[in-house]
């Protein structure tokens, strides 16, 4: 764990503002380390625009990460595009994008190891090209930057919203809208870590997440949704469609 007393140049920042530079990581990453509850001001869950005063803590506690070789593994691709710069895959529903506790081997970073090695570094040893990723049951497009001057301009596409993400979602129900736009912040569900939801109290920490919902097609008990996404949260098409009925 390390831990930092906020003095004079740092009072009037945002928590992960200041905890960016600290710690000397990228801001998005202070980001999810304050949402996960690795970070904490004071002993405490924080919200990453809380703004700092004068003597407050921030405390980070990141376990080290394990050193892994990932050996390229050879799995077939449903490859959609190549060029020198990226590669676009159409990943399967049931595959997991990158090594995670219990999904070790199989995953789409070692199957695109398997099929190109110069990868984009940027994502660190476990995530090599991964710009942006899906859930395990989630199929569709995902771009993988195969150097680190295309991973830093996909980032910055996806950070200013100029990368559009259209998803399709078949839900349970019959929406009373034919157009929706739910903005509503999330964050993990405070009785079940594992699960994501929409939190609007002061003092539970959420992020900002937008979703455009639009019906394309109505299916009896059933209703075929676009889901076009201006921030990519964990679940945020799930939790947002249930929060709009």
């Amino acid at each position: 764990m390390t831990e930092w007393t906020i003095e004079a140049n740092h009072t009037g920042m945002r928590v992960d503002v200041a905890l960016s530079a600290l710690a000397e990581i990228s801001r998005s990453e202070a980001q999810r380390h304050l949402t996960n509850g690795a970070a904490l001001v004071n002993g405490r869950l924080a919200r990453p625009s809380r703004k700092l005063e004068s003597g407050d803590s921030i405390s980070l506690d990141v376990p080290d990460t394990r050193v892994t070789d990932l050996i390229p593994e050879n799995i077939p691709l449903d490859i959609v595009f190549e060029d020198a710069d990226i590669l676009v895959v159409n990943k399967p529903r049931g595959m997991v994008v990158h090594p995670a506790a219990g999904a070790e081997t199989g995953t789409l970073v070692h199957a695109v190891l398997g099929h190109a090695d110069n990868l984009s570094g940027i994502g660190g040893e476990m995530r090599p090209g991964i710009v942006h990723r899906l859930d395990k049951d989630t199929s569709g497009l995902l771009v993988v930057a195969k150097n680190d001057q295309a991973h830093q301009n996909l980032q910055a596409q996806i950070q200013a919203h100029t990368a559009r993400r259209t998803y399709e979602a078949l839900v349970w129900g019959e929406p009373d809208w034919e157009e929706a736009m739910v903005d509503a912040p999330l964050g993990r569900h405070p009785n079940d870590r594992k699960k994501m939801a929409v939190l609007t109290g002061p003092d539970q920490t959420s992020r900002e997440a937008v979703t455009h919902l639009s019906v394309l097609e109505r299916l009896g008990p059933f209703t075929r949704l676009c889901a076009r996404l201006e921030t990519g949260r964990t679940h945020q098409i799930r939790v947002h469609c249930l929060y709009a009925g």
